[in-house]
């Protein structure tokens, strides 16, 4: 939780850049940050936003670990090529967006990683806003070995055919039945993607299939109002949130 912690604890966390064999044994970089100590600490892979491996999610993987996970978020724009990261986005927008079958592989192998390190305590969760949130439903639905997971709006979990493109061709929603793992979803009212329609019949998918799930939606917050640098801001829903996923986690990884 917020401010759960002891004045007289120790603070301390490793961060920094590394790489990993991602999907195929590609080396691609991941951000990762860990807390200082032999743990065991549960695990946490993000992933990042259409807006990139940006400085954004660089501070999200350490408020994580500030929190007591080791948290790893990968490059998924890695293999496009480096630069600012508003450049690089840009050029994965051009070619349609990265392919589903090489996220899901990079996030499994990231997974893979974490459980590895001697200071795992054997459980790992993933986490992903906007895009990312899709990534996550669908990594985890079509992955087995994670322990959770955490959509933040994420956009396009529910599509229609017209929808659908050669690097996305199946809706997240369609592998509910193999989601075999608890979901927390956290939501605007105001957002268009997903909107609230998209919320419910999702929600009414993981009903159906009996699945594990709470979703917690938010009057007054539209898409990516986690986001402190945008106007889309608001820190009264985003906290609360963060409560939320914090309570979530300390209940399925701890």
């Amino acid at each position: 939780m917020w401010n759960s912690f002891r004045t007289d604890g120790h603070q301390g966390m490793v961060a920094g850049t590394t790489t990993y064999a991602g999907g195929g044994g590609d080396r691609i970089h991941a951000y990762v940050a860990r807390p200082e100590g032999p743990g065991p600490f549960p695990g946490l892979v993000l992933v990042h936003h259409m807006p990139g491996w940006d400085e954004f999610y660089l501070e999200f993987t350490r408020r994580f670990a500030a929190h007591g996970y080791v948290a790893m978020c990968p490059d998924l724009y890695c293999r496009v090529g480096h630069g600012s990261p508003d450049d690089v986005a840009a050029a994965v927008r051009a070619q349609g967006g990265v392919a589903d079958d090489a996220v899901v592989a990079d996030l499994a192998a990231a997974r893979d990683w974490v459980k590895s390190l001697p200071t795992s305590n054997g459980k790992v969760g993933i986490v992903g806003t906007c895009s990312g949130g899709r990534h996550a439903v669908l990594t985890a639905s079509r992955a087995p070995g994670f322990d959770a997971v955490i959509d933040l709006w994420g956009g396009g979990v529910v599509a229609t055919p017209e929808q659908l493109t050669p690097n996305r061709p199946v809706a997240p929603i369609d592998y509910t039945k193999d989601l075999n793992l608890p979901l927390l979803g956290i939501f605007g009212n105001d957002d268009q993607s997903p909107p609230p329609d998209q919320v419910n019949l999702h929600e009414e998918a993981l009903k159906r299939h009996g699945k594990t799930y709470e979703f917690h939606r938010y009057d007054g917050a539209g898409h990516g109002f986690f986001y402190y640098d945008r106007p889309a801001y608001r820190a009264q829903q985003a906290m609360d949130a963060w409560a939320k996923v914090f309570d979530f986690l300390g209940r399925t990884l701890s």
